[in-house]
């Protein structure tokens, strides 16, 4: 069993609003909603979306289900693996074998990918499976749940990356043409972008 974990706990400075309340189009889903429903129709059982800085615009912003879940990180400023471990604990059980994490500003993955990185991960048995593009990686990350126990322990001011380092060949990096997993929203500039760049597509 997978579960996925949406980080949207940060505060949205250089944004100036909550990024999980964003939306894709005027018409469009969330960027909350666009993302859990990304990881349930590429196959994972449930999403938790930890929630920070803005605890009830994330819960506006999240479509509510069965399967989809806000929880709230009180100490969202220690940092992004805090959150993730806040996600962590709210998903984690027996039988849990892996999570997929990704960010809430990262909405444009497509789902062939995200099931094609889960594929990738339950062939290879890798303790870490991540998108990767010309030497860059994106999201989501998959993470084995051979490294529960490293997350739990590593440095909150490195955060997962030391985890990443210290499985070094062992993480797999899957190749992708899907420029998505790249593709962050974190400034109004870049979030006129992709509305922009959505007009052009839809003619």
């Amino acid at each position: 069993m997978v579960h996925g974990i949406v980080l949207a706990a940060g505060q949205s400075s250089r944004m100036g609003q909550p990024k999980a309340g964003l939306r894709l189009g005027s018409a469009g889903p969330t960027f909350a909603a666009a993302v859990s429903r990304l990881l349930l129709d590429a196959g994972v059982a449930r999403v938790v979306v930890v929630a920070g800085a803005h605890p009830e615009a994330v819960r506006a912003a999240v479509e509510p289900g069965p399967d989809v879940q806000v929880v709230h990180h009180g100490g969202w400023a220690a940092g992004q693996l805090s959150s993730l471990l806040a996600g962590l604990d709210a998903v984690d059980d027996p039988a849990l074998a892996a999570i997929a994490v990704t960010l809430v500003d990262v909405p444009l993955v497509r789902v062939a990918t995200v099931r094609m990185l889960l594929d990738a991960w339950r062939q290879s048995g890798a303790p870490v499976v991540r998108p990767a593009i010309a030497g860059k990686h994106g999201h989501p990350v998959i993470f084995d749940r051979a490294t529960f126990a490293a997350l739990r322990a590593a440095p909150l001011e490195v955060g997962a990356k030391a985890v990443i380092a210290a499985c070094g060949p062992r993480v797999l990096n899957v190749p992708t043409d899907d420029a998505g997993v790249l593709r962050d929203v974190d400034t109004p500039a870049e979030y006129a972008a992709l509305l922009d760049g959505q007009r052009l597509a839809g003619g």
